[in-house]
Parts: structure tokens; C-alpha cells; sequence
């Protein structure tokens, strides 16, 4: 197996990790028949991501690199973003059951 048939199997895996965002997200949708973006999603695009943008450095392609380095700011950012929110939505105290 030549290593540009190693990378092309890294480029499509990678495509389909980003590919399969959109099909987890929608089926999160369609469970509660609204828009719902789970967290599952970020972290697919972001590996998803880094994967093609591997991809896209091995074969030197400037304008995917650049598109993909700048989608990985945004995952990572709406990860912490998804963080913060469920650090805030915790008890901060023991809890006591209501009577």
C-alpha cells in the first residue's frame, strides 16, 4: 500500500467524521422535533477537523488549510462555550431533598 493511498484513507475518514456531524445533529433534532445542536457535534467537527486539515497539509493545499484551521477556532471555542454553560448549570452546594 503506497503512502498516498494511506493519506487518502486519512482525507476520507476524515470527511466522514465531518460528513457525520450533520447526521447526529439531525437525528438529536428530530428526537426533539426543534433545532438542537449536541455537544457530539462539536467534538466531530473538531476531530473531523484536524484530520482533514492533516489531510490538507499533506497535499499542500492552501485554501483547505485555511479553511480548515480557521473551522477548528470556532469548534474549540463552542466547546468552551458548551463547558462553561454545563460548569454553571451544576450545584455548587450539598444537596438536600425537597419534603
Amino acid at each position: 500500500m503506497s503512502i498516498e493511498t494511506i493519506w487518502l484513507g486519512i482525507g476520507f475518514f476524515g470527511q466522514a467524521l465531518f460528513f457525520g456531524r450533520w447526521v447526529v445533529q439531525w437525528i438529536a433534532s428530530e428526537k426533539k422535533s426543534e433545532s438542537q445542536v449536541p455537544v457530539s457535534f462539536w467534538y466531530m467537527s473538531l476531530i473531523g477537523g484536524l484530520i482533514t486539515l492533516a489531510y490538507a497539509i499533506y497535499r499542500e493545499d492552501a485554501v483547505f488549510i485555511a479553511g480548515q484551521s480557521i473551522g477548528s477556532f470556532v469548534y474549540i471555542r463552542n466547546l468552551m462555550l458548551v463547558s462553561r454553560t454545563n460548569q454553571g448549570n451544576q450545584p455548587t452546594g450539598p444537596s438536600s431533598p425537597q419534603t
